[in-house]
């Protein structure tokens, strides 16, 4: 996969504006929307393989999300495992979960498939709430630890944020070599044409388990980094519309898109925090914002950026001819 030169340098100052913006801000509050931004980040980027890339809907992340919280934060405080194995538990949680989703998307899809993830996420709240004696039911899981390196703990948020901020841009950067490789090419042809894609010989099972996968894997990862984060945990927050929310930042952003998911992630977290001041309306005015988004702009933030680069190369090849 090559990379050229205008996306490299693009990505580079991303990364470095994000690296020296916590310099400016003493606020913790603000730094914790930033760190809330790096995981919500994460787990868009990995929903965009399987809803975005693949056409299938996954409406069960936050049940994802907490079997990925939980994994983690259970071995850390009542097995007093280390956070990073405990993280390394969350990932082959998620690669479970990818397994165990996928094989239904074999036989259903659209809104069956929706309603099969929505029934996982629900299980996995129901069972979060009423197994008091492993998950501490309604009280949740508290204590929970944070990371470290060689001893030195990561408590202050500029400190998590850095380190979570490495974490996320290794995933956005290995998400977006995969939309651009092979598997990206065949998660998109199965989402266009699957029966030619079955005709020329490519397992469609493998490929939609592998999106699943892929999702379950980034979504226990941000589960994982969410409980060592704010060392508490508990399952009422993890409901349907807590899955539609991440689906709101992927349609924004762009689906497809790696850099149109970080967009997405971005304004879907923020915004609603610049509208507090509305008070009891704030929401009502978000939802009038997403939906003039989805009307004016169905590819997402990220088609304003393609469309300026098509009229920039149609300019240079009618200078090409008139010459």
């Amino acid at each position: 996969m090559k990379i050229n030169k205008s996306t490299a340098l693009i990505a580079v100052a991303a990364i470095v504006l994000a690296a020296v913006l916590p310099m400016f801000i003493s606020n913790n509050y603000h730094l914790n929307l930033m760190i809330q931004v790096l995981i919500n980040i994460i787990i868009v980027v990995g929903l965009n393989f399987i809803t975005g890339l693949t056409g299938q809907m996954n409406l069960g992340t936050a049940g994802i999300f907490s079997m990925g919280a939980y994994t983690s934060s259970l071995l850390a405080t009542r097995l007093g495992i280390n956070p990073w194995i405990c993280l390394i538990a969350a990932i082959g949680m998620g690669f479970l979960i990818g397994m165990g989703l996928g094989y239904p998307s074999l036989r259903v899809s659209g809104v069956y498939l929706a309603l099969t993830t929505i029934g996982f996420s629900e299980i996995v709240r129901i069972l979060m709430t009423n197994l008091t004696g492993l998950t501490g039911g309604a009280l949740g899981v508290t204590g929970i630890p944070p990371f470290s390196i060689l001893g030195h703990k990561f408590q202050t948020n500029k400190e998590i944020y850095y380190l979570y901020l490495i974490i996320a841009v290794i995933l956005i950067f290995n998400a977006y070599r995969i939309v651009n490789s092979k598997w990206g090419r065949a998660f998109l042809a199965v989402k266009d044409n699957p029966e030619a894609v079955e005709a020329g010989g490519v397992n469609i099972a493998s490929i939609k388990i592998l999106a699943f996968t892929l999702a379950a894997v980034y979504a226990t990862v941000a589960g994982s980094l969410y409980a060592h984060y704010v060392g508490f945990i508990n399952p009422s927050a993890y409901n349907l519309e807590y899955s539609i929310n991440y689906v709101v930042m992927l349609v924004i952003g762009g689906i497809g898109s790696v850099p149109g998911n970080v967009l997405g992630a971005i304004l879907v977290t923020l915004v609603p925090e610049l509208l507090r001041f509305m008070e009891n309306y704030y929401w009502l005015v978000f939802s009038i914002i997403t939906l003039l988004f989805v009307i004016f702009m169905p590819n997402g933030m990220v088609s304003l950026f393609r469309s300026r680069k098509g009229t920039a190369r149609a300019g240079k090849g009618e200078q090409a001819n008139g010459r």
